[in-house]
């Protein structure tokens, strides 16, 4: 059977989308090429004519997923937003109960580092959103500032996830938000 010029390029799409959720939402380790291929009506072995390995998927995906978060914000918080917009978006409940199409950075962070594979794209994905942050912010400490608001909003972010109790997971968002709005909106030095 013949495939359109497009097949493949839509195939190869196709998994990207579907890795990068999955991704995001059960981990790297947890994320197994053959469930990922047969949940697409794909062979395990068709995944070798799209990518070298997993590790080439694993790169691929977080290039995809960060850029579609990054379009995501722009829609969602605009670049003339104030900083307090994107932290209010970035820790709601919303964000919160649907990590598969979020941030990948409370996901795949630690396991990257736990498996010694760091990864370039983090490296993009994180330098460019302490820059959108820094840039918002006034001051002379706005480099300072810019990463514990990173590391804060990805933290309390993570922490919500992980715990059972619904007024705990709110209250870890809430509170940081709050803190983090009143951190942000104070006048500079």
């Amino acid at each position: 059977m013949r495939y359109s010029e497009d097949h493949k390029a839509k195939t190869h799409q196709m998994i990207l989308d579907e890795a990068a959720r999955r991704f995001r939402r059960d981990g790297i380790g947890a994320t197994g090429l053959q469930p990922l291929m047969k949940s697409l009506g794909l062979t395990h072995g068709g995944f070798y004519a799209h990518f070298k390995s997993k590790d080439d998927l694993v790169e691929q995906a977080l290039q995809h997923a960060a850029a579609k978060l990054k379009a995501s914000l722009a829609l969602k918080t605009g670049p003339e937003a104030p900083l307090s917009e994107l932290i209010s978006t970035y820790l709601s409940p919303q964000h919160r109960a649907n990590p598969g199409v979020g941030c990948p950075l409370p996901t795949v962070s630690a396991e990257l580092g736990q498996r010694g594979q760091p990864s370039p794209t983090t490296d993009e994905l994180i330098n460019n959103r302490l820059a959108s942050i820094s840039d918002k912010l006034s001051g002379d400490d706005a480099e300072e500032k810019s990463v514990l608001v990173l590391a804060a909003m990805v933290g309390a972010l993570m922490l919500s996830r992980s715990v059972s109790q619904p007024a705990l997971a709110d209250g870890l968002l809430d509170t940081a938000r709050e803190q983090l709005i009143k951190l942000v909106e104070q006048p500079a030095d």
